[in-house]
């Protein structure tokens, strides 16, 4: 079927002034009954595939369809409190009451995103236990709480990639009406939200779309489960473009970033980025987009109108800088002063140069971008989990604890979006493991596919977690007990500090990307940024101990030292103009 084809209105359970009415669409079914708590209903059959029915039926009646006699799952599912399998049940967002309905939103200049996992961020894994360290971010200061996927996927535990049914939250997190209280109680802190959604594939248990009709997918695309989602198909698109309206409008979160679309395949006349783009700022308020896309282009934002894009190439170079690792896709790049002064003045490393590990060009040139376009991290749930021991970057042997809070002060004092992950700010000594809860033999599969997904790094050679394990799940969660111990403190009160700043100084607030210039001096990597307020001058060695008096910087060195990586040597660095190994300063003028 094709784009231009008649398309259904709203599928699902859909609250009515008379009770619920109930909706399918299918290109195979001749018979469609609905079973209300155990009552089978015929459905009237309605032109174009749509089959419906208005019951006297209220929120909370447990629900499923049933094809031609065969119990079938309704995909449109707002809730499946049984899991993927069961019952859905009939919800009315509308009877949440909002306590913060003025709420607006943010800027994408004014994000400092803090990407978490409900499972594991805290001991109860749930919304609501999520919701009560809410003021403990607005406390660190971040503007952003940015949730790892949420739509019902297999079993209790999982980071949610392999999610089945989109339009329904993970039951094990708790009801919609407990997300709605998180997002609520976020926005009454000035904390946006966004949601980590997943349109480029299904996980392999529990979707049921094709069980009504085969045109959602296409074998002219292919997924890691099979056949690739049809963009062509509109019920395919509509499914995805009501999804996104769902998750911000009934929930009221702030923003959406959209996961690997790189592997969003779409043939049709629009690309269904382009058209989610545009569905969600017709929204009002100010909802953003965010791509996660490894492609280093430049159109997603100005064609697609995307609003910014995960940057994977800083990541990788501060990576590299601190370990030397060559390992995988940490092979291409260069690290040290030198590699890091590049990719600040250029947004990305590859603009067009060849991508050995495809052997092909990767990337264009990013100078239509403004800075606040770029996400740039240190960590995150990918770039930890991706690795066999799920291990963080202060956890490898060649970072110490202060070259990774000097990693984390440039982080903080770009004027690039920047991005933590859960328990960063205090160099947590929990990992983050790749877990999962699949049935007997899919989770041996997932098991063996993640070691041949990642064979290309050495970590997967031999005996790694395993993710169907419960113990790897619970190794994930998140050991709050440990902040105000020794390094976990000192970290911690820099982060807190440089992100105070990074909110209070007029130069740092200034998000123009013609305020910085970045270079290096040997083994040292200097950032400027200047505008009518004056400027500021991030120095990170790199390399052995330095005086700062003895370098000849194409700019005269700031007078007022504004942070020090190494809080406690903020006095006896400004006394003798002493930069140790692995030190960082943020410098001020005039």
């Amino acid at each position: 079927m094709s784009h231009a084809a008649p398309i259904s209105p709203r599928l699902g359970a859909i609250p009515v002034q008379d009770g619920t009415l109930f909706r399918a669409w299918s290109t195979v079914a001749r018979r469609i009954e609905v079973c209300v708590d155990g009552q089978t209903t015929p459905m009237q059959a309605l032109p174009n595939g749509i089959f419906e029915v208005t019951l006297p039926v209220a929120a909370g009646a447990r629900y499923h369809f049933v094809l031609d006699g065969t119990p079938t799952p309704d995909p449109y599912a707002r809730f499946l409190p049984d899991g993927l399998h069961g019952d859905a049940e009939v919800i009315d967002p509308s009877r949440f009451e909002w306590q913060h309905a003025g709420w607006h939103g943010v800027q994408l200049h004014d994000c400092l995103f803090y990407e978490l996992h409900i499972g594991t961020f805290t001991a109860g894994g749930t919304y609501r236990s999520a919701l009560e360290r809410l003021p403990y971010l607005r406390e660190l200061g971040v503007t952003a709480v940015e949730l790892m996927p949420i739509a019902a996927f297999p079993g209790v535990q999982g980071w949610g990639y392999d999610g089945a049914a989109l339009f329904a939250p993970h039951a094990p997190y708790g009801r919609p009406e407990d997300l709605q209280a998180f997002v609520d109680a976020a926005h009454g802190l000035g904390l946006t939200v966004f949601l980590d959604v997943v349109y480029n594939h299904f996980g392999p248990d529990g979707n049921y779309l094709t069980a009504y009709s085969p045109s959602y997918f296409t074998g002219r695309f292919q997924s890691p489960w099979g056949d690739g989602l049809d963009y062509h198909e509109a019920h395919m698109r509509r499914y995805i473009t009501d999804n996104a309206a769902m998750w911000l409008s009934e929930y009221r979160l702030d923003g959406l970033r959209l996961d690997a679309t790189q592997a969003i395949q779409d043939d049709s006349g629009k690309h269904i980025l382009q058209e989610l783009a545009e569905e969600v700022h017709r929204l009002g308020g100010h909802h953003l987009l965010l791509a996660e896309d490894y492609r280093n282009l430049p159109e997603l934002v100005t064609d697609y109108h995307l609003d910014g894009i995960w940057v994977d190439d800083f990541h990788h170079e501060v990576r590299v800088t601190l370990t030397a690792e060559q390992d995988g896709y940490y092979g291409p790049y260069q690290g040290g002063a030198a590699a890091l002064a590049h990719i600040l003045e250029r947004g990305w490393v590859f603009e067009g140069q060849t991508w050995p590990l495809e052997d092909r060009p990767r990337g264009k040139p990013a100078d239509t971008l403004d800075a606040p376009r770029f996400v740039y991290f240190i960590q995150n749930h990918d770039q930890i989990g991706n690795r066999a021991a799920g291990d963080r970057l202060h956890h490898h042997s060649a970072v110490s604890p202060r070259a990774f809070r000097a990693a984390s002060l440039l982080l903080l004092s770009l004027p690039m979006t920047p991005l933590l992950f859960q328990g960063q700010e205090w160099a947590a000594s929990t990992p983050f493991l790749f877990f999962t809860d699949h049935h007997g033999e899919l989770g041996k599969a997932v098991s063996e596919g993640r070691k041949q997904e990642f064979g290309h790094f050495e970590g997967f050679s031999g005996e790694v977690p395993d993710p169907q394990d419960g113990a790897t799940f619970e190794a994930s969660r998140l050991n709050w007990d440990e902040q105000t111990a020794g390094e976990h403190a000192q970290t911690l009160a820099l982060y807190k500090e440089a992100i105070a700043l990074r909110k209070s100084d007029a130069v740092l607030k200034d998000s123009r990307r013609d305020t910085l210039e970045a270079g290096h001096l040997g083994d040292l990597l200097w950032v400027r940024r200047s505008d009518r307020h004056g400027e500021r001058l991030l120095l990170w060695n790199l390399g052995a101990t330095l005086h700062l008096s003895d370098l000849d910087l194409p700019h005269p060195l700031p007078p007022r030292l504004l942070l020090h990586s190494e809080g406690h040597l903020r006095d006896e660095a400004f006394a003798t103009g002493i930069l140790g190994s692995q030190e960082a300063v943020l410098l001020a003028g005039p």
